[in-house]
């Protein structure tokens, strides 16, 4: 465009140009015969009518193209519009399938927990009846070694064996 702009100013002054040198000839024609001032005139006018005529052909062509660049430019607005709000759309679905996601990942994690929480239960009550039973083991069996010493102090032992050996015997058959 600036070129174009260039050649319209060359050609604005190439016309003042011309307007001097139409002042230069009025001023020789009294010095020279008529017919050959005539001619110069004649050839300065067709210079002087191209001239015009390559400016119109320029102011056209500026016209045009200012126009042209008008055009792109309101598609290329039009384009940046629709990018930026599609984006914006995304952006918001994104966000959105982002925090549902996150949602379902919370909602996992506290199922976890919840089943975690139920194992720990469960295995403290097993831990507590494992003890309970190891306390009441131990509770049996210190009784036991206490009757099987008053036993073997009085004596009685041999005959309580005897007598357990003899019922087994007798469950089993």
């Amino acid at each position: 465009m600036s070129t174009i702009l260039v050649l319209y100013a060359h050609l604005h002054i190439e016309f003042w140009n011309n307007n001097e040198e139409l002042t230069e000839l009025t001023t020789s024609i009294e010095q020279r015969p008529l017919s050959l001032c005539t001619l110069n005139v004649q050839q300065e006018n067709r210079h002087i009518r191209e001239l015009q005529q390559e400016n119109q052909e320029l102011r056209s062509l500026v016209e045009e193209h200012q126009s042209a660049l008008d055009h792109i430019m309101r598609k290329y607005r039009k384009l940046v519009t629709s990018l930026l709000e599609e984006n914006s759309v995304k952006w918001d679905k994104l966000c959105s399938s982002d925090s549902e996601m996150m949602q379902e990942k919370l909602d996992q994690i506290c199922e976890m927990v919840a089943v975690m929480r139920k194992a720990v239960d469960v295995d403290e009550v097993a831990d507590i009846k494992s003890k309970e039973l190891l306390a009441q083991l131990q509770t049996e069996n210190k009784v036991l070694k206490e009757l099987v010493y008053l036993s073997k102090s009085a004596g009685s032992l041999s005959n309580l064996l005897l007598e357990t050996v003899d019922e087994e015997v007798q469950t089993d058959s």
